[in-house]
């Protein structure tokens, strides 16, 4: 019997990422592909989508049969059971179905959850929460996602709208969110946050240059590194505010779940997560209760940005 491969996709609000994983679960081939140019309807993401698994196909020179299954994390509210997209903030789709079309298409199985959470599950299945049975993610990028496992399961609650503690609300008089509340751990230390404090400092006279670099309210990671490494004052000050809230959301974490381990992933912690790391360990203390947390353990993702195709490898149904 010819080898079986599994197909699997990172689909973001910019771009879809997908890796073809041979039976050893070793990454053969990948392709990036944006989707900005689709437009803004749900068929031009379908498209996209499909374009990227049949050049895959094509690239690592698969045939007819040899294509186990195909699975992807998105940003959203899933329906992990009927592959259904109820919501999704940086996407086109209201209650789309999108496994229909793709297993239609692809005539193989198709999966699809949130993309934290099946960040979260590739690190728990292969990554730095590997062994452990209680993991916490934060997964800081742009937004700020979670994903729980639980007893060694993924936890997505009545649902499928679980682990959205990005939202957990710090400061109610704090600065205002995309999500509409005050003071959520996303308005102060995902990128958004970062670069909403930045340029209120900038409006106030104080030189950035992480300032000049904001596109669309937001700096690319790689700039903050930067930044971080030329010691621009008040880019250190946004990451040490970033750090301060997920120290205080990390020990509530802790202390609601008693989790073996803490992992943060995503794109700033895939830049310059040894800074986060550290300056979240200095304070964690503060937040949570002594006899708790010796027992938990922080790290940083070990997958890198591929935590989300390892998490989507790990959704398929052998």
């Amino acid at each position: 019997m010819a080898e079986q491969y599994n197909i699997c996709l990172d689909i973001g609000g910019t771009k879809v990422l997908g890796a073809v994983f041979d039976s050893k679960k070793n990454i053969v081939c990948r392709i990036k592909k944006k989707t900005k140019e689709t437009g803004d309807s749900s068929q031009n993401v379908e498209e996209v989508i499909i374009s990227v698994v049949d050049e895959l196909i094509g690239k690592a020179g698969l045939k007819k049969g040899q294509i186990h299954a195909i699975a992807a994390g998105a940003p959203g509210v899933i329906n992990q059971e009927k592959g259904i997209v109820l919501f999704s903030p940086n996407l086109p789709w209201r209650d789309y179905d999108i496994k229909t079309p793709i297993e239609k298409k692809f005539g193989v199985p198709f999966y699809i959850g949130n993309d934290v959470n099946v960040g979260v599950l590739g690190e728990y299945k292969y990554g730095a929460a590997k062994g452990f049975q209680h993991v916490v993610g934060f997964f800081v990028g742009t937004g700020m996602g979670g994903g729980l496992i639980l007893n060694g399961e993924l936890f997505t609650g009545n649902g499928f709208k679980a682990a959205e503690y990005g939202h957990m609300v710090l400061n109610p008089e704090g600065p205002l969110c995309n999500c509409g509340q005050r003071g959520c751990l996303e308005a102060f230390s995902s990128k958004k946050g970062m670069s909403a404090y930045i340029l209120e400092q900038a409006a106030r006279g104080r030189k950035s240059e992480l300032a000049d670099q904001i596109e669309n309210g937001v700096f690319k990671s790689k700039a903050l590194k930067k930044a971080l490494e030329n010691n621009d004052t008040v880019a250190v000050e946004a990451v040490d505010r970033a750090c301060h809230y997920l120290a205080i959301a990390t020990g509530t974490m802790i202390n609601t779940f008693s989790p073996d381990i803490v992992v943060y992933g995503g794109g700033v912690i895939e830049a310059v997560g040894d800074i986060f790391l550290q300056k979240i360990a200095a304070e964690v203390d503060k937040y949570c209760m002594p006899s708790i947390r010796p027992t938990v353990k922080l790290a940083t993702a070990a997958l890198g940005d591929d935590s989300i195709l390892y998490g989507a490898l790990s959704m398929i149904k052998k």
